[in-house]
């Protein structure tokens, strides 16, 4: 399996949704195509859960098998409180 990251800088999007059941959801960003999210691979303590709105800042992970990218190093920039 071919893996690589997509340049060192960050990306910053808004959570599009996230089951905290499941584990995962998806960030919206402008410059491309929703991008999956694992709760491995958010960066905080106890529970890890995003919410709808949530800002975050994240680096991205190509998946060459036909899979779409992956958030690595998830981090709230800022919550939305609207939902």
């Amino acid at each position: 399996m071919i893996r690589e990251i997509l340049g060192p800088n960050k990306e910053n999007g808004f959570v599009k949704w996230f089951d905290a059941k499941k584990g995962y959801g998806f960030i919206s960003v402008e410059s491309q195509e929703d991008v999956f999210v694992h709760f491995s691979n958010v960066d905080m303590d106890g529970f890890k859960k995003l919410d709808m709105g949530d800002e975050v800042e994240f680096e991205i992970k190509d998946f060459n098998e036909g899979k779409g990218p992956e958030a690595l190093n998830v981090k709230i920039v800022s919550k939305d409180r609207r939902y």
